[in-house]
């Protein structure tokens, strides 16, 4: 085993404790705020790194039903975000940041998951790509409609986001898997390895920047904290009811991706598109507990199968 493969395995099987040392370095040292200035070159590499692995042909064979139940329950994603956000009395940049968690694409990883929980892989990664594309305008008019004017913002630079972090690189990376997939798949191990660097490292920035606000806690971040867990649990519990019509690799896929929004997109997003700091909790709050329910809930999926 190469070194740089035991580095990604070590990644890899301690993501969970990786990002809770970004969050208190970031709470330790708020300088490294600066990383954020960089959220949409980290954003694009994080999305192409994983995307390297998404093959067009795979899609070929996913269940149109399946794929159209389950991107339903993945745009409802938004309106429960927005109903967290309002049952819980948040302020409008906390309800930006829950709205914006609920638009964003499924945890980019989200195929890899799949795989490890005996789900439909090929269903995940179609689902990931679809409303990855999507994004670009679901994220804005999510945001104009359910917020409206209660927070400032420019539109143009959150569809300029997702169009250079997201869709432009997602895009790319698909295309050379086409192209020169036998070269492209020789290092399909280290893809998500490196997109999870990467969210420590976003996520690290986005705490520091928040530093000062996280060390205040308070009924505020509780109240985050506790609806991230009611988003993550919402959506798993959607998706596995919305599955419910297909085989159990079909459901599971549809289970994880609804239930894993990509945190760190939508952490980077809000950085960059100019919304009040504050917005980005819900995105760092949402990871430490996705990270953790999504690696128990494979698990069991995988022994329960």
């Amino acid at each position: 085993m190469s070194a740089v493969t035991r580095a990604a395995r070590i990644v890899d099987d301690y993501l969970v404790g990786w990002v809770a040392l970004a969050v208190l370095a970031g709470l330790a040292v708020p300088e490294l705020g600066a990383v954020t200035a960089l959220s949409t070159p980290i954003l694009a590499a994080m999305v192409g790194s994983v995307s390297l692995t998404l093959s067009a042909g795979a899609f070929r064979a996913v269940d149109r039903r399946a794929l159209a139940v389950a991107l339903v329950a993945q745009t409802g994603m938004v309106l429960a975000a927005f109903a967290v956000a309002r049952l819980l009395g948040l302020g409008p940049a906390l309800t930006v940041g829950f709205v914006v968690l609920g638009a964003v694409t499924p945890e980019l990883v989200t195929p890899v998951m799949t795989e490890l929980a005996d789900g439909d892989t090929a269903l995940a990664s179609a689902v990931l790509v679809l409303v990855g594309l999507g994004s670009v305008g679901l994220v804005p008019g999510a945001v104009t409609v359910l917020v409206g004017d209660a927070v400032a913002f420019d539109t143009s630079r959150i569809v300029r986001g997702l169009a250079l972090a997201v869709v432009l690189p997602m895009a790319a990376a698909v295309g050379l898997r086409s192209r020169f997939t036998e070269r492209v798949a020789r290092y399909d191990d280290l893809y998500p390895s490196v997109a999870a660097g990467l969210v420590v490292v976003i996520i690290g920035g986005v705490t520091a920047a928040n530093a000062a606000l996280l060390r205040a806690g308070g009924s505020r971040l509780a109240a985050v904290v506790a609806g991230a867990l009611a988003l993550n649990v919402a959506g798993y519990a959607a998706g596995w009811f919305a599955g419910s019509p297909f085989d159990r690799p079909a459901r599971i896929a549809t289970t994880l991706s609804v239930g894993m929004r990509d945190f760190a997109v939508a952490a980077a997003l809000v950085v960059g598109a100019g919304f009040p700091p504050t917005a980005a909790l819900p995105a760092v709050a949402f990871g430490v507990v996705e990270l953790v329910t999504s690696a128990g809930l494979a698990r069991w999926f995988r022994r329960d199968g």
